[in-house]
This record gives structure tokens, C-alpha cells and sequence, in this order.
């Protein structure tokens, strides 16, 4: 016997769960309250929370989605989501399986950027819905020795050479903080309004987000500087073994001293030498620098879904089929 129910406030989901999405039961950072309560506080984006619960005597399993027009649903989260998944506790095969019912009322339902599609594509098709997955992006990770030397030597040489040489030339100081430190922020929040990469999305979000882990201890904020001047900064999270670099930057007026490489080889030594994680990943997209630091790429997937059983889905479904978009196996 499944038990399942549909919340519309995190403040209800918090209640249920009753401890079971908090930091010390979920590894993950994507898969807390916490960041879905920054997410909703400090994003603006339309629709209303819309979370299915599942339960059994055998686990739990929730679906954090944001319902964006009548009948149309989303993945609560936003640019910063880095993986999206439904979140399950215990060893019950069947909870998961339970939740496309509780939903049937809705259309569509999309989700991005997920790791691993098949057990929330296979729950949807196995309650009639017609689900696309498709590749959307990647994520590069590395397995990384305990040793920095180790580590180091295995980069390319065009990267170690170009950090050896102009770290001569830039002569930068580098701060790195373990804690959420005002003045590091600031200049953290100077470089990026510096650099190729524009306004930041949310900076009130990224700002509670290094408030919040600094407190927990997982923020490690590398800051460089050239002659007192803030040049290039990196975001990091390190937790559970896993480390997740989440923003750099540098000041495009010195980009020709490359102190965005400069940093990122003392984060790396930092962190590997330090907390010595059995896993570090650059966030989600292809951009070739990240081949440099990393070891391989895995597939980060879209699912689209459209339940078949609501009128509104017929005009998608006929385009799909006639477009020749529905392909098996990754898609029905």
C-alpha cells in the first residue's frame, strides 16, 4: 500500500518529511529543503510549488516540480540546479512508480539537467505517459588522486606551463576562505560584474547560498588578487566526499595574465590536499577549459513527458510523431 499526497507549500513538505530532506539525512545538496527554500526565496520565477510524496513501509519518495501554467509543471529549481533527480529513501521499488498517477490531472511535465533518466522516465511510461529523454548538456568530473602532485602531473602540459609561466608575471595573492567572510564576497561580487560573463542570474541566491554552506562548512571561496586589486574568484562547495565547482570568474583586464587558471591550480591543490575528496565536478556545460581539469564528461539528460489521457497533450503528441522526434529506445 503506497500512501502518496500533493503539497503546494514547502512549509507543508517540511512538516511531512519530518527531518528526512534536511542536511543530515540527504547528501545531495539539490535534494535539501533548504535549497528549494532558497530557490523560492530568492528566484523569481512563475507557477506555484507543486511536490508529489509517495510512502511505503519500504521508503519514501518526493518530486519537487513548480507548476508553471494550468495543466504544465516543471523541476523546482533554476540555473543553478546542477541535478535534478526525484529524491527517495529506503529499498521499495514501488513508491517512485506511485507518483504519475497522483499527477494525472497535469499535461506536461519537464525536468532538467537529470544524471540518471531511467527511473523516473520508466515510473511515468509505466503509468501510460509518453516521455522523451534526450542529451541536454554534460557534466566533467574527475576521480581525484590523494595526492596534488599526482593530480597535477596528469593535466595537460599546455595547462601546467601556461600557470607556471604566468604566475611568475601576475604575482598574485590568493585568499581562500572556509567560511563566509563579507569582504571576500564583495570582491567576489567586483570580478564577476568584471568579467565576460555578464550580470549574475540571482546574486541575492548565490549570496544566501555562500552565507548558508559558510556556516555549515562546505563554501571554500578562492579570491586573487594583483596589488590589492580583486583578478579572478572561485565558488566552490565541498561536502560528502564531493566537491562542485559552482562559479569562477575573473576581470577580463587581466586576462592576459590568466589568473583564472592561476586560481584554479591553488583551489585544486587547496581542496585536494585538504578535504580530499573521492570526486570533484565542473557544474553542468561542454566549454573546452574544463577538459583541461577534468577527466571525463557524462551526459546530463532533459525528460519531457506528456500524459496522453489530457486532451491538451493530443496537438504535441501529433507534432512529435510527425516530426519523427519520438525514437526509441530513449523515448515512446
Amino acid at each position: 500500500m503506497v500512501n502518496v499526497k500533493i503539497f503546494d507549500s514547502l512549509d507543508a513538505v517540511a512538516r511531512d518529511a519530518e527531518g528526512a530532506l534536511d542536511r543530515a539525512r540527504q547528501a545531495k545538496i539539490y535534494d535539501r529543503l533548504d535549497w528549494f527554500r532558497l530557490t523560492e526565496a530568492h528566484i523569481a520565477q512563475s507557477g506555484k510549488p507543486l511536490i508529489a510524496r509517495a510512502l511505503n513501509a519500504g521508503g519514501t519518495a518526493w518530486l519537487f516540480l513548480r507548476e508553471t501554467a494550468p495543466g504544465r509543471a516543471e523541476g523546482l529549481g533554476s540555473w543553478y540546479t546542477l541535478d535534478y533527480d526525484a529524491i527517495r529513501t529506503g529499498t521499495s521499488p514501488d513508491v517512485l512508480g506511485a507518483i504519475p498517477d497522483a499527477l494525472r490531472e497535469l499535461t506536461e511535465i519537464n525536468l532538467y539537467p537529470v544524471n540518471d533518466p531511467a527511473p523516473i522516465a520508466e515510473a511515468f511510461r509505466g503509468a501510460g505517459w509518453k516521455v522523451r529523454v534526450t542529451r541536454a548538456s554534460v557534466n566533467w568530473l574527475i576521480d581525484p588522486p590523494a595526492s596534488f602532485d599526482e593530480y597535477w602531473a596528469g593535466r595537460p602540459g599546455k595547462l601546467r606551463n601556461t600557470v607556471k609561466r604566468k604566475a611568475k608575471k601576475a604575482g598574485l595573492e590568493i585568499a581562500i576562505h572556509r567560511a563566509f567572510d563579507e569582504s571576500a564576497w564583495r570582491d567576489y561580487e567586483t570580478i564577476y560584474a568584471r568579467s565576460w560573463k555578464g550580470e549574475e542570474g540571482s546574486p541575492a541566491f548565490l549570496r544566501a547560498l555562500a552565507q548558508q554552506e559558510g556556516e555549515a562548512g562546505t563554501l571554500r571561496l578562492g579570491v586573487a588578487y594583483r596589488e590589492g586589486a580583486p583578478v579572478a574568484a572561485q565558488f566552490w562547495l565541498v561536502e560528502n566526499g564531493h566537491a562542485t565547482i559552482h562559479k569562477l570568474a575573473y576581470d577580463e583586464s587581466a586576462k592576459e595574465l590568466s589568473p583564472g587558471s592561476i586560481l584554479g591550480e591553488a583551489m585544486f591543490r587547496h581542496v585536494i590536499e585538504r578535504d580530499a575528496p573521492k570526486q570533484i565536478d565542473y557544474g553542468t556545460g561542454d566549454e573546452p577549459y574544463k577538459a583541461e581539469w577534468m577527466a571525463r564528461a557524462r551526459p546530463l539528460y532533459r525528460i519531457e513527458m506528456l500524459n496522453p489521457r489530457q486532451p491538451r497533450a493530443w496537438p504535441k503528441l501529433a507534432r512529435r510523431a510527425v516530426s519523427g522526434l519520438v525514437r526509441r529506445p530513449t523515448s515512446d
